[in-house]
């Protein structure tokens, strides 16, 4: 079907059907590595168990993808050209439980309409094969061809027509790297199939498809080696809603940049930079910043809540609680590397969960993700423990005064602290302080984010922000996506405590501060605060003042690393007492963890 546009003068013409298929191939067909993603899904929604990709000349000369799969009647392989031509949607609401790769129709008309194109197919029922070739968008007549079972799709001269665009393209080297990470991914998708990929005549991927148990594990040391395989942990973790599977690697094979990270949603290979934050986010301290985390990471969730029709390519996906599932992720990770003894845990008997019980508990019972978003599910631990659980998580956060004197129960207040408490620091991570019945362990990191948070809500809700004076103003200037959002937020910093003018440009000179935080950090607290909002408006839907209190506790916290000084633990204690919900973070995270001496003597084999 042609499309209509409306030329210079006015008057509405229909748009010719190749050059339709030019435009939509300028969104489809974006580089080599483009054309052999569309064709390889094609192979796998056609019940292939081998597919081969043979490549020259980095894709410009040709893409030839052949599977075994159910191959095509003549009809069908003279429609599959078609735009908008699908065999795997009917109606609009099998959009919302999509389980194909493919269903817009668009890959093989928008490909064929920048190259030259010969399609060999045959279903097993067949005599003979099907044949027909496309040059630039003009489809020739079928013609019967001997042809194994399966499909062939030989793309020749990608861009012959389109100059400019093949201008454009990088290097061979470059160009042949997004085609090796593209044939990963769908191998990785995939590992049941077998894949072969050749350029110019050499073997670069040979992977055996396998369906045994550990055909993943396989999968990675086809394609990475046995290095990486033999530092892998593996992630699993399954609710009602969702099911994350997969490995991370170790942090000793952490990698300079992103492109090892492979995540999958429901099978479909996707680019999710939340979701990559949410994996690095869980390995704490133990990575770098300048350092990623290799991982694998398949995501199973109902197709209803997942949109994958947001991008030409398919290469991006929206979730319709984005903030629930970064929290799953971003928890399940990090259990799996706390019970692999690869970060610091609190202490690892509080129950199988780690520090994150709420999200396991409130999924399986069926309630699906929190929808007030947040960069966690929850943002409260559950008031009733899951079985099993010790007595540390039977309602410590929100116990009644009536509650069974029997169950451990963190204090409430300094008072229940020993009278002449003495301080120190485990890793320059937690505050050990005694208790007349045990010990109490904080978390200083998430003990000042409680005590920020709580005195940014405070500030943001009164406009009476303190500031306290810099000695030297420091002038900042920031990119254009960045100034606008800080102008749109002046307001509200003002509110908090920082003294900011506007300088000209994209530039602001910065005179205060909010009294909370250190002055050493002002060089990079604002764009930290800009760039941690930005964060917190894609994987939640809180309000502006909460995103931005919490935006200010997690940079303004006193980090995990940090040697503190007596009297500073002291205060950070008793500050954190103040606060109207001392127990948690503003993520739900514990501030605070209790060790009765009932546990310590059942430790040392006297309870």
């Amino acid at each position: 079907m042609a499309a209509v546009e409306v030329d210079s003068s006015g008057i509405i013409a229909v748009m010719p059907e190749v050059l339709a298929n030019k435009i939509a191939a300028g969104e489809v067909v974006q580089r080599p590595a483009s054309v052999v993603k569309e064709l390889v899904e094609n192979a796998i929604d056609a019940g292939a168990s081998t597919v081969e990709v043979i490549v020259k000349s980095s894709g410009k000369d040709l893409i030839q993808v052949i599977d075994d799969g159910s191959g095509m009647s003549e009809r069908d392989a003279v429609m599959c050209f078609q735009r908008h031509a699908t065999s795997k949607i009917r109606a609009i609401d099998d959009l919302e439980r999509i389980r194909t790769l493919g269903f817009r129709g668009e890959a093989l008309a928008s490909i064929a309409a920048v190259s030259r194109v010969e399609l060999r197919t045959k279903r097993k029922a067949d005599e003979m094969g099907t044949q027909v070739r496309v040059e630039g968008g003009k489809l020739e007549a079928p013609a019967p061809c001997p042809a194994t079972d399966g499909t062939s799709v030989a793309v020749r001269n990608l861009f012959f027509n389109v100059p400019a665009r093949r201008n454009f393209l990088k290097t061979a080297a470059t160009e042949l790297k997004h085609i090796v990470e593209t044939v990963q991914f769908l191998a990785l998708a995939n590992p049941a199939l077998s894949f072969l990929l050749q350029h110019d005549g050499n073997e670069l991927l040979n992977a055996s498809g396998a369906r045994s148990a550990d055909a993943v594990e396989t999968r990675i040391r086809d394609l990475f080696g046995p290095e990486v395989a033999e530092a892998l942990v593996s992630v699993e973790e399954t609710t009602s809603y969702l099911t994350l599977t997969g490995y991370v690697g170790e942090p000793s094979i952490g990698r300079r940049n992103s492109s090892d990270q492979y995540l999958l949603v429901n099978g479909r290979v996707v680019r999710s930079r939340y979701l990559n934050h949410a994996v690095k986010t869980a390995f704490g301290n133990s990575l770098p910043d300048s350092t990623y985390p290799f991982f694998v990471l398949y995501l199973d969730l109902d197709p209803q809540h997942v949109d994958v029709n947001v991008h030409p390519t398919k290469a991006e996906i929206k979730f319709d609680d984005e903030g629930g599932v970064y929290g799953f992720v971003k928890a399940v990770v990090k259990r799996a590397l706390g019970l692999a003894d690869l970060i610091p845990q609190i202490d690892d008997t509080a129950d199988e969960y780690g520090l994150m019980p709420s999200v396991f508990t409130q999924l399986d019972r069926g309630l699906g993700p929190n929808r007030r978003g947040g960069e966690y599910p929850d943002q409260r631990l559950p008031r009733e423990a899951p079985s099993g659980m010790p007595a540390l998580w039977q309602d410590p956060y929100y116990g009644s005064e009536d509650e069974d004197p029997n169950v451990a129960r963190l204090p409430r207040s300094s008072s229940e602290v020993d009278e002449s408490p003495k301080v120190w620091q485990i890793d320059n991570r937690y505050v050990v302080m005694p208790l007349r019945s045990g010990l109490l362990l904080v978390d200083q990191y998430a003990a000042h984010q409680r005590v920020l948070y709580e005195k940014a809500l405070a500030s943001l809700a009164s406009r009476k922000g303190y500031t306290q004076q810099l000695l030297f103003p420091e002038t900042l200037e920031f990119p254009p996506g960045d100034f606008d959002l800080l102008c749109e937020l002046m307001s509200q910093l003002r509110a908090l405590g920082f003294e900011i003018e506007e300088f000209g440009g994209r530039s602001v000179i910065v005179r205060g501060i909010p009294a909370d935080l250190k002055e050493s950090t002002t060089p990079h607290i604002l764009r930290d605060l800009i760039e941690e909002y930005r964060l917190m408006t894609k994987v939640g839907q809180l309000e502006r003042d909460e995103r931005l209190a919490r935006s200010v506790a997690r940079r303004g916290a006193i980090p995990h690393g940090v040697r503190m000084r007596a009297h500073e633990m002291a205060a950070l204690v008793d500050q954190l007492f103040l606060c109207e919900s001392p127990y948690s973070c503003p993520a739900g995270h514990p501030t605070m963890i209790r060790i009765g001496v009932d546990e310590l003597a059942t430790r040392f084999g006297r309870g």
